[in-house]
C-alpha cells in the first residue's frame, strides 16, 4: 500500500512524473557502500511531552536515531513534529520528559550549547542574510562557530582567512559559481541550499532538517534531496518531511506522529503497510 502524499505548497500533487527523477539521484542510503549505518543511538528522547495551556502538542514520544542514518519524521497536519524539533533543539523547555544526545542529557541546556555540541537545526544559524553576498552568508557562520561573531568588524584580511573553507561548502552544494550574487537574488531552492551551506559552517554531527523541500517546484526537490543524501553520507540526519517520495527515497527510518505520539515506527515499507498510519493521512477515525 501506499501513502498518500500531502502534496506540495505549490497545490501540486507528488504524482507529477518528474519527481521520478528523485529515484535517480536519491537511491535509499540503507543500501548505498559509502554509507556505514550504525545501531549506536545518538539522539533519543524518554516521555518527551510539551503541554500549552492544557493542549498535548508532544505526549510521551520516545526517540532514538541511531548515528550515521538518516531519519524522517513524518505525520498528518498538528501531529507535533515540528514542537518536538523545537523541544529537541531547545527552543521550547519539554513539560516533561528527557532529551539525551551522545550520551548527555541536554534537557536543561541552552539552544547555543546544543549547537556547540553538535546538534544544530538549519535555521539556527539564522534565515540567510539578504543583502549579503552568498560567500558572505557562509563566511560569516565560520565566525560564528570559531567563536568570532562579530569578525566583520575586522580588517578584510582577517575575513579572507575564512574564504576557501566557504568556497568549498558552497562546491558542496553546488553554489559555487553564485558566490559572489547577494543572497536575496537567489531563487527559493537556492536559497534553501545555501542555508544548508551555513549550517554545515557549524561542522555538525547531527542535523535536523525541517521540511527541506517545502514549496519547492519539482526540480529543486530533486536537487535538494541529492543535497541531503550528499551531505549525509558522514553525519546524522532527522528531518520533517511532507513529501513521502523524498522520505521513501532518502529514509532509513521513518517515525510516524499522530496528534503528539508515535503512532508507528521502521522502514517506508513497514510504516507504509500500517493500517494506522494510512487512517491518519486519510483522516479516517478524526474528527
Amino acid at each position: 500500500m501506499t501513502l498518500p502524499d500531502s502534496g506540495t505548497t505549490d497545490g501540486r500533487t507528488e504524482t507529477d512524473p518528474a519527481l521520478d527523477r528523485v529515484e535517480q539521484t536519491c537511491e535509499k542510503p540503507a543500501i548505498e557502500g559509502n554509507r556505514r549505518l550504525s545501531n549506536e543511538t545518538i539522539l533519543e528522547t524518554e516521555d518527551l511531552t510539551k503541554e500549552f495551556s492544557g493542549f498535548v502538542a508532544v505526549n510521551g514520544v520516545g526517540l532514538r536515531v541511531a548515528r550515521g542514518t538518516i531519519h524522517a519524521l513524518i505525520g498528518p497536519n498538528g501531529a507535533g513534529k515540528t514542537t518536538c524539533f523545537n523541544l529537541l533543539t531547545k527552543f521550547l523547555s519539554p513539560s516533561r520528559g528527557r532529551i539525551v544526545f551522545k550520551g548527555r542529557d541536554i534537557t536543561a541546556l541552552a539552544p547555543a550549547e546544543v549547537a556547540r555540541l553538535g546538534l544544530v537545526r538549519s535555521f539556527q544559524i539564522s534565515a540567510v542574510f539578504p543583502h549579503l553576498t552568498v560567500l558572505e552568508n557562509v563566511r560569516i557562520a565560520l565566525q560564528r562557530r570559531r567563536g568570532r561573531s562579530f569578525d566583520f568588524w575586522r580588517s578584510e584580511r582577517v575575513l579572507d582567512a575564512f574564504r576557501d573553507r566557504a568556497l568549498e561548502l558552497l562546491d558542496s552544494v553546488g553554489l559555487v559559481g553564485l558566490a559572489a550574487i547577494p543572497a536575496v537574488e537567489l531563487p527559493y531552492g537556492r536559497k534553501r541550499a545555501l542555508e544548508i551551506a551555513t549550517t554545515l559552517a557549524l561542522d555538525p554531527e547531527m542535523m535536523l532538517l525541517d521540511e527541506p523541500t517545502a514549496g519547492m517546484a519539482h526540480d529543486d526537490v530533486d536537487r535538494i534531496s541529492a543535497l541531503i543524501k550528499q551531505v549525509a553520507r558522514n553525519r546524522t540526519v532527522l528531518m520533517v518531511e511532507h513529501n513521502l517520495r523524498v522520505v521513501e527515497h532518502l529514509s532509513d527510518t521513518i517515525t510516524v506522529l499522530a496528534r503528539g505520539e508515535v503512532l508507528a515506527e521502521g522502514d517506508y515499507a513497514t510504516v507504509a503497510a500500517n493500517r494506522d498510519v494510512v487512517q491518519a493521512y486519510l483522516g479516517a477515525g478524526h474528527e
